[in-house]
């Protein structure tokens, strides 16, 4: 049993790795947030200081450490570089798909288990967390992991002899929570990493999952009523039930709230203090009220959206699986709505009529979705902790139907396999439109959706010939070709239309000297990619002309801009300066021009730049 259950991990975590490290150093850092974690982490590591977050010379208020640290470790292993920046983001991919097919494994079943970590390893957002450098793979590994180190201390083992339909047991009946007091310490330990990853969310949102499950599953059973008897009133009560004060404390009290404090602030407040104490309390005022409660109650970034926000996000994150959305919450509700108290042990609790697996699920998937549909600044990457679950759902799906067991199939499966091939086909014939005005030259990159075109029919054959098995088999090796493609593949080209860091290459070869500024906008790719700081000049006018000041300083001062406002601002700066450097915006109908001065020496330019500002 060993043996399979390491197989069962090894090919999750092949799965995995092969879609997320495949070319992971090959495009380079995608503005703004990559550079933005790289960038930091890097000037942490020169500085020798693991404590304050810095970024173009400034505090980072925007997440907490973690990161930086595995970014920083990465680099002392590999040196500075793409790869090095975006290796703990992947490395956490692989922990959350193989925390996913151990969850699955214990909740539904081995098969299922497989089909749960490589539906996660193939959905688009996830994958876009394991290959960016940013804090959301994380924040999801130890979301994931909590929640895998309460289902494992609270569920029995699967053996080979557990029917494969069965839902999971407690271990001790009745009981819904881990009573071991260090399976509880190790869960909430593991929260208090994923606060340390990206601030509170990584202690409340999976309580409340835990919570949310607890004060359903211990709800006592009703007398079966006749639903046609039932009153807007009734229907109102059972909704609240599992909020009736008493039930509710009791619930709150079982999940060991001591314990959760003691283990979370023991892991993440050392670090928190001595942020604060460095920064006179500056970088926690500016993370909790800003970038936490200022989210939460405003709009930040216009990132804005409206309560189907989230549901058409999940619907394109978890592509290609999402094509099942329909079949699978049709499923998932009558899985719901079973009484699976007849298949549970002589002498199990009442409580058993539930499959825990899908209340535990749904919950997860709830919790994520009406709590960031609350909040007003909206963002998909909100969303993808709860990513595993959906994996869980569908690995529970595909190994029932793949088994021809019960299970919504038949015209819905077929219609989710069409959707499979409409999906590839309108890749193919919108990706060359796309990419003839933003990419030209890669026109050729709509040849991608050959893959779900021809998944989708393949699948649409053997489901004909009620080969389900082989279907199965099928769409997962389409849903890994794609992503490998996608993002292997199509997002490298992409990024070699990302000509900002030969810019910046040509300026540091020009002048290794070189003191940069900018006007207009600042890319923060900028600031990584030349290896120095960016100064942002705010005024360019008759009345307040900070590119004199700048250029005056030295015969290596550039300004970065573009050429739209270097037409604007041309006549106010010094006499001498010209562009000595021109690139393509990347996805911008402008050009990217670095100005400074051309073929004079300091005397002479410094010269120029006194008379230009009336400097004596």
């Amino acid at each position: 049993m060993i043996a399979a259950r390491l197989k069962q991990a090894g090919l999750v975590a092949a799965v995995c790795a092969f879609v997320v490290l495949t070319n992971l150093g090959g495009p380079v850092l995608w503005d703004r947030d990559e550079p933005r974690n790289a960038g930091c982490a890097r000037e942490m590591l020169a500085r020798g200081d693991w404590v304050v977050p810095t970024f173009n010379g400034e505090l980072r208020t925007h997440k907490p450490v973690l990161l930086y640290w595995a970014i920083m470790l990465a680099y002392q292993l590999l040196g500075v570089s793409e790869l090095a920046a975006r290796l703990p983001s992947a490395m956490a991919a692989i922990g959350t798909a193989v925390c996913t097919w151990r969850m699955g494994h214990r909740l539904f079943g081995p098969s299922a288990g497989v089909w749960a970590g490589v539906a996660l390893a193939t959905s688009l957002m996830f994958v876009v967390a394991g290959r960016a450098a940013t804090p959301d793979a994380l924040l999801i590994l130890f979301s994931t992991l909590a929640l895998t180190i309460y289902v494992c201390g609270t569920f029995r083992a699967r053996y080979d002899t557990t029917p494969a339909d069965a839902p999971p047991q407690p271990l001790v009946p009745g009981c819904y929570f881990p009573q071991h007091w260090p399976t509880a310490a190790a869960l909430y330990a593991a929260m208090g990493m994923a606060v340390l990853a990206k601030g509170p969310v990584g202690f409340v949102l999976p309580t409340a999952v835990i919570g949310m499950f607890l004060l359903i599953v211990r709800l006592p059973r009703r007398p079966v009523e006749d639903a046609g008897s039932r009153t807007a009133g009734d229907w109102l009560l059972r909704v609240l039930a599992p909020f009736e004060p008493l039930h509710f404390l009791t619930t709150c009290w079982t999940m060991r709230p001591l314990t959760a404090v003691f283990a979370v602030l023991a892991v993440a407040l050392p670090w928190y203090c001595a942020v604060g104490l460095a920064t006179e309390g500056e970088f926690l005022r500016g993370f909790f009220l800003e970038h936490n409660l200022g989210r939460a109650t405003g709009v930040m970034e216009s990132h804005r959206g409206s309560v189907l926000f989230y549901p058409a996000a999940i619907l394109v994150g978890f592509f290609p699986w999402s094509v099942f959305a329909l079949p699978l919450a049709i499923d998932t509700a009558l899985q719901l709505r079973r009484d699976w108290s007849p298949m549970a042990p002589r002498g199990a609790a009442e409580s058993n009529r539930w499959h825990a697996g899908y209340v535990l699920a749904v919950c997860w998937i709830g919790v994520y979705v009406v709590l960031f549909t609350l909040a007003r600044t909206k963002l998909p990457s909100y969303v993808t902790p709860c990513y595993p679950a959906l994996a869980l759902l569908v690995g529970g799906y595909f190994d029932r139907w793949s088994r021809q067991s019960p299970a919504v199939a038949g015209r819905w499966l077929w219609a989710a396999f069409a959707c499979l091939a409409i999906v590839g086909l309108a890749i193919g014939l919108g990706v060359p439109l796309a990419a003839r005005r933003f990419l030209p030259g890669e026109e050729w990159l709509g040849l991608i959706g050959l893959t779900p075109l021809a998944g989708g029919v393949a699948c649409l054959g053997l489901a004909a010939a009620r080969n389900f098995r082989a279907a199965a088999g099928v769409f997962g090796a389409a849903a890994v070709t794609f992503a490998v493609l996608v993002f292997a593949v199509g997002a490298d080209r992409a990024s070699r239309h990302q000509q900002a860091p030969q810019l910046l290459a040509a300026l540091a070869a020009r002048s290794p000297e070189a003191e940069l500024a900018s006007y207009g906008l600042l890319e923060p790719s900028w600031v990584f990619y030349s290896g120095r700081p960016v100064r942002e000049l705010k005024r360019i006018t008759p009345e307040g002309n900070e590119a004199v000041a700048f250029l005056s300083t030295s015969p290596h001062a550039y300004l970065i801009t573009t050429d739209k406002r270097l037409a604007q601002i041309g006549p106010l700066l010094p006499p001498g300066t010209t562009v000595i450097y021109a690139v393509p915006y990347f996805l911008h109908d402008e050009q990217l021009v670095a100005v400074g001065w051309s073929g004079v020496d300091s005397g002479v330019a410094r010269g120029a730049a006194e008379r230009s500002s009336g400097i004596r």
